[in-house]
């Protein structure tokens, strides 16, 4: 059976939840205005979180100071962030997804994939049923939607990014060569700009270029995973399943937006040192371990990126949660892009009683988890701060803004 893959991505997210909370109201529709959601317009502080169609002919951009999007445009309206908004908004429009798509993935919080898979009895035609869930979030929540449609993930995820706003749009793998094939590779999902310079100094400056590459020449460069990694995403391959997970997954994080903007490797890592005592302490508290430790970022795009990886056995021994931390972090950041939002995730994670057990002595661990043991207790007995690890002095002020269990 062929797969069917839709990705579901609202336009502007941020600024056309405020727009149709206003319309509701009765007020004037900001998306047909030069504005922005961000800051603060008598201090002209923060930075522009989402911006306008109209406000685009101005030249401002996402991640840009407030100050500096007023001086484009002085009629900039601004509006500031309410993320119950936002979340509300998210809710709503996966729900009506949900009554199309038997499964449905919540990527991140406007945006989604649905596995329509099988519903051909149903739905004999993917497109009429793309187009009625788009119209559906249209009349019932008052913003518009960009919905991809194709055999798998990437391609839909790809698709949907084709011209905006409140359009359905098809990329099936024989309009690879047509439609995908063409873009500059730094449009390629997972391509970040360090990547991008890379393969552009190779000689590749388009999708289609890197999909006729030699998968060696890329490994010699790139690494042997990324380079397979990235050379199956040209080919437009891609089989990672849609998963209905919980909201609320099973696991533990932490983030933290940072108060000044993360400039070197070595600030970064304190930060992630403090990210991980504070986890790990929490999911020891419980008495589980993890399987999967994941790393996020967040630059002046304001978007995430993030790398996991499995661990041979599970572990709460925050050593070796922020030696995996620290290798990711280095994977994921070219080391000079400033970043605004560094995270810790801990997944997959397991009751400490069925953690398998080593067949091995391992002195360190031994060693590792009883000065663990010894930290938690001082800190249960006399608080949080009366004990910090080595290099986490200086960044620990920055640390525990946000955080999930």
């Amino acid at each position: 059976m062929e797969r069917l893959i839709f990705h579901v991505d609202v336009n502007s997210a941020f600024l056309s939840w405020e727009a149709a909370r206003r319309v509701a109201r009765g007020e004037a529709d900001l998306r047909l205005v030069p504005s922005a959601i961000g800051g603060d317009r008598d201090k002209r502080t923060g930075v522009i979180l989402a911006k306008s169609i109209p406000a685009k002919a101005f030249h401002i951009t996402t991640g840009e100071p407030v100050a500096a999007a007023l001086q484009k445009c002085p009629q900039l309206v601004l509006a500031k962030p309410d993320f119950h908004l936002y979340k509300a908004c998210s809710r709503a429009f996966m729900e009506i997804c949900s009554r199309y798509a038997p499964v449905v993935e919540k990527f991140s919080i406007d945006e989604c994939f649905l596995d329509m898979t099988g519903t051909d009895r149903m739905y004999p035609d993917p497109l009429a049923v793309a187009y009625a869930i788009r119209d559906a979030i249209r009349t019932e929540l008052g913003f518009t939607v960009n919905i991809g449609v194709s055999r798998n993930k990437l391609l839909a995820k790809m698709a949907s990014d084709f011209e905006k706003p409140d359009r359905v749009h098809t990329l099936f793998p024989e309009e690879i060569p047509e439609k995908f094939w063409p873009l500059p590779v730094g449009e390629l999902f997972s391509v970040g700009s360090a990547t991008a310079g890379k393969l552009n100094a190779m000689g590749i400056h388009t999708i289609g270029d890197l999909a006729h590459t030699p998968l060696p020449r890329l490994q010699a460069i790139l690494g042997k995973k990324a380079g397979r990694h990235l050379h199956a995403y040209a080919n437009g391959l891609d089989d990672t399943p849609v998963l209905a997970v919980p909201e609320e997954a099973k696991g533990y994080s932490i983030s933290t937006t940072l108060e000044q903007d993360v400039r070197s490797f070595g600030a970064g890592e304190r930060i992630l040192l403090a990210l991980a005592d504070n986890v790990s302490a929490r999911m020891r508290r419980d008495g589980m371990k993890a399987c999967c430790v994941a790393v996020t970022i967040r630059a002046n795009d304001f978007k995430d990126r993030s790398h996991q990886r499995k661990l041979q056995e599970p572990t709460d021994i925050t050593g070796e949660i922020y030696a995996l931390a620290k290798g990711l972090f280095r994977e994921l950041w070219d080391g000079h892009t400033p970043l605004r939002l560094l995270g810790i995730s801990l997944t997959q994670v397991t009751r400490e009683a069925y953690a398998q057990q080593s067949m091995f002595p391992q002195p360190d661990k031994e060693r590792a988890r009883k000065l663990d043991q010894a930290i938690d207790a001082i800190r249960q007995r006399f608080g949080p701060d009366t004990i910090q690890r080595g290099g986490i002095l200086g960044a620990g002020g920055q640390v525990g803004k946000k955080y999930r269990e």
